[in-house]
């Protein structure tokens, strides 16, 4: 049985329909009266319920006689075409395996229709004989299939050489002359439908027949129709390995395709030419078309698709398209940011020393674009992209790095918040690599400071100038500036009479505008004896704070924004350490006081911050870490003259230093990625070399030849050799059932990229056959089966093969369910065995990915699912373990990629933090952050992680994931 099943399945493949559970199957006694009795449209129901059930596997066979009496004479042409679509599904064949005695009936209606006046019935006779593959059925049509090819009407010419190519293919012996046949009907044709019809039948059946058709119509292929060209550069896609000869012709075509109007036309060939040369000429003349389908193409899917088919032509052509880096950036007209997104990508990998300041340039025009029209809502975030692609660009370019700062330093302060933090740290970084640039950048940061408002901004400022403001005259600007963005002081006090003049203003003018209430409570006692409190509201008097009018620094205080003002404390005491250091400053006569002047005011600025945050005046008063940052900077003033030393190695040394080795290190990570994904192209001594003139005929493919199968292969996991070796099979095995059951299963599952495989070998441990054995399947999560598996009969002692598709739709973990039904071994026995669950494993879908730190915390904000997983190891476990291969172990376990720098994580201080990131191959983000400590050696590592996302199936799975680490990480310590 299972034999013939593949027997059948090589023939033709059959689509299964979900029957309708809602309406009732109808018997045959119903089906044969609605057959013989009913109306046009009753007939046309019944039989399509005859179709459908004959798909779904139901025994009608007693009725084809009865829709060959009664149904087939109809002249109703949609009842006409479910008949042909129903001698395509009936069965045929006798028990016996002889044609039965009916389709002698059916054979005479197919040539009836073939020979009918309606230009419509014909054509879709012939499209019917397409799908049957029955010699006797066919032998008498021949001759009315190739009379149809003279026929007026070109539906029917077309349809007709159709039904000659399918049966040429399937029957060649019926009509051994078809290549020779529709070589003189494509000659002679004039509809291009129809000539594209025979030139891929040609294709297909005769590929010689069909090159010399093209030789000789060769210069008429620009004036051909859209679809008689994709016919063309299809028969050169096939051909072109075969016959070698024909290069040059080949080329030629293609070259000329380039140009035509049609936009499919232009894809398939620029596709198809970069497989048959590698010549930087015809590179750059299919790069070129590829940019102008993604710039002119209205379509955002079909530009990410072109996009995506140039970078991998990038990767393999290396150097030759740097110099179309220039048409691609005129893809930067579409809207969508996705396609701006990846057509930056590539132009930053096209990008070399020869155009990087034509690529700057050309980008600083789209940033101005941008600035300028800020109305548009989705120009923040384009900016946002174009920012970062500029600071990429510096940072593998350093010659245009001074340009790049001065954009970014003259336009910071009309960015958004996102864009100008981004801008900020790219001025932080060029500062500590470039130190010719120092002096400029702190004086365009002293000139702009009052016109920045958001604190990451200010924070970034702060710390640029605390680090690189190095002579006194810096200093003193500095400072200057700071005390302009800070307004009066002391910053209580000034607050304090603000408000009170605002106050006694409103009193006398009018009533008080915001008034809040107290309550007051009094105790009384009521007639029973029992006590009640009585409450009232008090009104008091209070006055608004207008912020917008006020200094950014005092404005970000006033808005509890303690963390800057933590930044500003460490800058003041920078810039006074560093001004005490200065040699002018201790050799001048008035040294000290200059130095004793600036403690003084800086220690005002701190002690007011602190207590601005311990006053009513700010929502929420200062946290404990500020308050200690705020006050440990106070105190680094006060001991600045008998620890001078120290204070300056661990104010400006360290800080520096620790900068610059994160800077290093990025840097370094980035060179080892590129050089990870760089394609390796050295050739060793030993390898074989390749002759493709040399090669078979029938041998695959290049690696440069698209291939429509290729494709599917990847698609499925087909090519993955490594994958189908007998070992990595065995991983996968999951046993279903006992060794004791009737019914021994084990399934092995295959994990592809969007579907699951299942294939269950089942042993018969019986003696007895067992009848109409079938796996039934049912899924936990977002796991949908695509089939259901059919019924098999195995007989005693023998195995067979059952093979399930799973369809895969998101990252959560799933959970297959299954059961084996079986009959037998009496009549009315039923028997049903019970499945092992298959989980399976969100860790197949979960990729190591990166993103910057700006994108990770907007993720983080906007993600709503969290699951905090709680972090506690033994004290065995944790003896030989410290906290950064504990580290390693957790993202082993969940597949994720630490973004924390490694300086960042060096040193022995008992505690680590870091952020996580992973991405599945659905487009699902998913974050983490590890905050463990392990007191002392001998300690256990505690702790917790937080893990969000926006799904909720991902964060619960990934929580189950480190939860399973734990417990694992506890076993290999016993």
């Amino acid at each position: 049985m299972a034999t013939a099943a593949a027997k059948g399945s090589a023939d033709a493949c059959y689509m299964l329909l979900h029957p309708n559970l809602e309406v009732e199957t109808p018997n045959l006694q119903t089906l044969r009266r609605n057959l013989e009795r009913g109306t046009d449209e009753i007939k046309s129901e019944a039989l399509q319920q005859v179709i459908t059930g004959t798909l779904q596997g139901e025994n009608y066979e007693q009725l084809l006689m009865h829709i060959i009496r009664f149904v087939m004479p109809t002249r109703n042409k949609s009842l006409k075409k479910l008949l042909l679509f129903y001698w395509e599904i009936c069965p045929k064949y006798a028990a016996d395996g002889t044609l039965k005695h009916e389709t002698i009936l059916i054979c005479n209606a197919l040539l009836n229709d073939l020979q009918h006046p309606n230009e419509f019935i014909r054509g879709a006779t012939l499209r019917a004989l397409t799908k049957m593959r029955e010699a006797e059925i066919l032998e008498p049509l021949i001759g009315p299939v190739r009379d149809c090819l003279e026929h007026r009407h070109a539906y029917v010419r077309k349809n007709a050489v159709v039904a000659i190519s399918s049966i040429f293919r399937s029957q060649p012996h019926l009509i051994p002359d078809a290549p020779e046949l529709v070589q003189a009907f494509l000659s002679a044709e004039a509809d291009m439908t129809c000539r594209r019809n025979a030139l891929s039948m040609l294709t297909i059946n005769a590929p010689a027949v069909a090159v010399q058709w093209l030789q000789d119509n060769a210069q008429l292929a620009a004036s051909f129709d859209e679809l008689l060209q994709l016919a063309v550069i299809d028969l050169i896609r096939r051909h072109a390995q075969s016959f070698a000869a024909q290069k040059g012709l080949f080329v030629r075509c293609i070259f000329e395709l380039l140009n035509a109007p049609a936009s499919s036309v232009k894809y398939e060939a620029a596709t198809t030419l970069i497989g048959l040369t590698a010549n930087p000429a015809a590179i750059k003349a299919a790069a070129s078309c590829y940019i102008s389908l993604a710039s002119k193409e209205s379509d955002n899917n079909i530009k990410i698709i072109v996009l995506e088919r140039l970078d991998q032509m990038r990767t393999r052509h290396e150097g030759i398209l740097d110099d179309l880096v220039m048409d691609l950036l005129r893809v930067l007209v579409t809207p969508d940011l996705d396609v701006r997104r990846k057509a930056l990508g590539i132009v930053m990998k096209l990008t070399s020393r020869r155009n990087v300041n034509d690529v700057v340039s050309m980008l600083k025009k789209e940033l101005n674009k941008t600035v300028e029209n800020s109305d548009y809502d989705k120009s923040s975030e384009y900016r946002l992209l174009l920012i970062q692609t500029i600071h990429t660009c510096a940072g593998q370019f350093p010659e245009v790095a001074a340009d790049v700062v001065d954009l970014f330093l003259s336009s910071i302060a009309e960015f958004g918040s996102s864009s100008a933090s981004d801008a900020i740290v790219f001025i932080r970084e060029v500062a500590e690599k470039f130190p010719s640039l120092r002096t400029s950048i702190v004086t365009h940061l002293v000139s702009s400071f009052l016109d920045f408002k958001t604190g990451r901004v200010i924070r970034g400022a702060l710390w640029i100038l605390g680090e690189y403001a190095d002579s006194a005259s810096e200093i003193r600007d500095v400072w200057t500036k700071l005390r302009e963005a800070i307004g009066e002081l002391p910053l209580l006090a000034a607050e304090q009479r603000e408000a009170l003049e605002a106050a006694s203003g409103a009193t006398e003018e009018t009533a008080p505008t915001n008034v809040s209430a107290t309550p007051s409570a009094s105790r009384r006692v009521l007639a029973d004896g029992t006590y009640a409190t009585e409450s009232s509201l008090t009104a008091q008097t209070t006055t608004a704070i207008k912020l917008d009018s006020k200094p950014p620094l005092r404005a970000v205080l006033l808005h509890s924004d303690f963390f800057t003002g933590t930044v500003l404390a460490s800058t003041l005491a920078k810039l006074v350490l560093r001004f005490g250091t200065l040699a002018e400053i201790v050799a001048s006569d008035d040294g000290a006081a200059q130095i004793n002047a600036l403690r003084a005011e800086a220690v005002l600025i701190m002690a007011g911050i602190i207590r601005i945050g311990q006053s009513n005046f700010v929502t929420t008063p200062i946290d404990e870490d500020s308050y200690d940052r705020v006050l440990a900077c106070i105190r680094a003033l006060e001991h600045m003259d008998e620890d001078s030393e120290v204070l300056t190695d661990a104010f400006i040394k360290d800080t520096q230093s620790a900068f610059a080795r994160l800077v290093k290190g990025e840097t370094a990570r980035a060179a080892a990625e590129d050089k990870k994904n760089k394609i390796e192209r050295a050739v060793q001594v030993d390898d074989a070399i390749e002759f493709r003139l040399l090669a078979k005929k029938n041998a695959a493919a290049s690696e440069d030849v698209d291939s429509l199968e290729r494709d599917a292969e990847l698609a499925t996991g087909a090519g993955d050799a490594s994958s189908r070796l007998a070992v990595s099979k065995l991983e996968s095995v999951v046993q279903l059932t006992g060794f004791s059951d009737a019914v021994y299963a084990e399934a092995y599952v295959e994990v592809n990229q969007y579907d699951i495989l299942l294939d269950i070998m089942i042993v018969n441990q019986t003696n007895t056959m067992l009848r109409n054995l079938s796996v039934e399947f049912s899924t936990l999560g977002d796991l949908k089966l695509v089939e259901k598996p059919t019924s098999y009969n195995v007989a005693a002692y023998s195995f067979s093969s059952v093979k399930a598709s799973i369809k895969v739709s998101s990252t959560e973990t799933g959970v297959i369910f299954g059961t084996i039904v079986y009959d037998g071994p009496g009549t009315n026995d039923n028997h049903s065995i019970v499945l092992n669950d298959i989980h399976v494993d969100i860790m197949e879908y979960i990729r190591p990915a990166r993103c910057d730190e700006s994108q990770f915390h907007a993720m983080w904000t906007e993600f709503e699912w969290e699951n905090k997983v709680n972090m506690a190891t033994t004290r065995e476990a944790a003896e030989n373990l410290d906290l950064r291969a504990y580290l390693k172990h957790i993202m082993k376990a969940t597949n994720m990629a630490c973004l924390t720098p490694d300086n960042a994580l060096a040193g022995e201080c008992g505690f680590l933090s870091a952020n996580l990131y992973a991405r599945s191959i659905f487009g699902e983000d998913a974050l983490a952050n590890i905050s463990i400590e392990k007191l002392t050696d001998d300690s256990p590592i505690t702790g917790h992680i937080r893990i969000r996302a926006k799904t909720q199936g991902i964060a619960l799975s990934l929580g189950d994931k480190i939860s399973a680490a734990k417990v694992s990480l506890a076993n290999e310590q016993a």
